[in-house]
């Protein structure tokens, strides 16, 4: 059951959504709504949210935060998932957290039984150590953070990513593994 705070951020989202001029958002969110569901659908999966919340929610929450927080412009379906992926990263990433701090004991060490019924089910990707690693990218390389933030959260491709940022598909996989690195030597550290 909802705290009386909740209600209350909830009226006052919803109020600040009422009071804008949204429909340019809104258009984008009815055109792209069965990409965005996919998209939220990976990014809880991958995050080992599945069971936790409804994509549903998640495409709907993303709207929220998109439609209350600052006004942007939508200039075409590229730009609009690189505005998707970077609410999608902050919500999921807070979602994590929560979960962690709630149901997991916080920084306990979560322990597993190895048994072959659990044979090859993917791993379920660290989503707080990628927005960390994330984070220090960004602070170095805010483009390659960018790019990243684009690929993983907001489930583009390479070639969409080049078209978004107006540059070649060559230089954005050269970016991409630039970028992974640099994660992977933030992530060792």
């Amino acid at each position: 059951m909802p705290s009386p705070s909740d209600k209350s951020d909830i009226a006052t989202a919803l109020l600040a959504v009422e009071q804008r001029d949204g429909s340019e958002l809104d258009r984008a969110f009815a055109a792209y709504y069965p990409e965005l569901k996919k998209i939220a659908h990976a990014r809880l999966r991958a995050s080992g949210l599945n069971g936790y919340m409804q994509t549903t929610a998640l495409v709907h929450d993303s709207y929220l935060k998109l439609a209350t927080g600052p006004d942007i412009t939508i200039g075409d379906r590229l730009q609009f998932f690189a505005y998707s992926s970077r609410v999608l990263r902050s919500i999921v990433v807070d979602l994590v957290r929560e979960q962690r701090a709630l149901r997991r004991g916080g920084d306990a060490d979560i322990v597993t039984l190895d048994t072959a019924a659990g044979e090859g089910v993917p791993a379920s990707v660290d989503i707080e150590t990628v927005n960390d690693a994330l984070d220090s990218l960004a602070k170095l390389d805010p483009a390659l953070a960018r790019l990243v933030e684009m690929r993983f959260f907001g489930g583009m491709t390479e070639d969409e990513i080049a078209q978004a940022l107006g540059v070649s598909e060559r230089t954005v996989s050269r970016y991409w593994k630039k970028a992974r690195t640099l994660l992977l030597t933030l992530v060792v550290d």
